[in-house]
């Protein structure tokens, strides 16, 4: 990843930063990992993460037969 600094402009570069950083999901997963996650709890968020993939590509499919 690459951030560039126009005009010394570090907060604007700083936005820009940690915008990407949040799309990317690194600060959910530092979070995640912060702490031990028991297996059958890992299960549970793999499937909860799995239908809410599903679900979200079903909703996008379904709009662009309309």
């Amino acid at each position: 990843m690459e951030i560039k600094v126009n005009e010394n402009n570090i907060e604007r570069a700083l936005k820009t930063l940690k915008r990407e950083l949040q799309k990317d999901g690194l600060f959910r997963e530092i979070k995640r990992r912060s702490f031990y996650e028991k297996p059958s709890e890992k299960k549970k968020r793999k499937q909860r993460d799995a239908r809410k993939k599903r679900m979200k590509a079903l909703r996008f499919r379904n709009v662009s037969n309309v």
